[in-house]
């Protein structure tokens, strides 16, 4: 069933909605909780709240692009699991990593005004993201979005651990000097 048909089933609150996207997705959505949380209970937790949020999400909204609509109610669900299953505990691991990459370029946000600011930086990183080779965005996208490792990304792309590490720090220097222009 392709997506239009999966939203339709949800504007007519038809709960065959919810099996058709599991069907559909389940693997995609566990493979994102499961980058993020490492922990196959967790991950499906998160996949499962994914559905019901869907179904109160649609409607009102219709998603333009359902499977990333998905994905971002999964990394969003995945990322709070995260947080509060590291509330105590601080240890490091693949998420903290990966904001840490991130800390130089984008800070963190504390107030309205700053909320409203990172919006608004949002929108320039899809700018900037718009403007990279698909090979450059699909490196930074996998890391940065999807929470995949290094290894997982170089043998995705057939290339080796050092030139993905390179292509990020790259990246991300480039994305500072972006945000830092505009």
């Amino acid at each position: 069933m392709d997506d239009n048909m999966i939203l339709n089933l949800y504007f007519q609150r038809d709960e065959k909605a919810i099996c058709e996207t599991q069907r559909k997705y389940a693997g995609y959505l566990y493979t994102v909780a499961s980058n993020i949380l490492h922990s196959a209970e967790d991950a499906e937790e998160c996949v499962n709240d994914t559905y019901f949020k869907t179904w109160e999400a649609i409607p009102p909204k219709r998603p333009t692009f359902f499977k990333g609509f998905l994905a971002k109610i999964t990394r969003n669900c995945s990322l709070d699991k995260y947080r509060i299953n590291n509330a105590k505990k601080r240890n490091a691991n693949q998420v903290d990593l990966l904001l840490s990459e991130l800390a130089e370029v984008i800070p963190a946000t504390t107030d309205v005004h700053s909320t409203y600011e990172n919006n608004l930086v949002a929108a320039d990183i899809n700018k900037f993201l718009l403007n990279l080779n698909k090979e450059t965005r699909f490196i930074f996208m996998r890391r940065y979005w999807y929470a995949d490792s290094i290894a997982t990304i170089a043998s995705g792309c057939r290339a080796s651990e050092s030139k993905i590490k390179s292509s990020l720090l790259r990246t991300r220097r480039k994305l500072k000097g972006f945000l830092e222009l505009t």
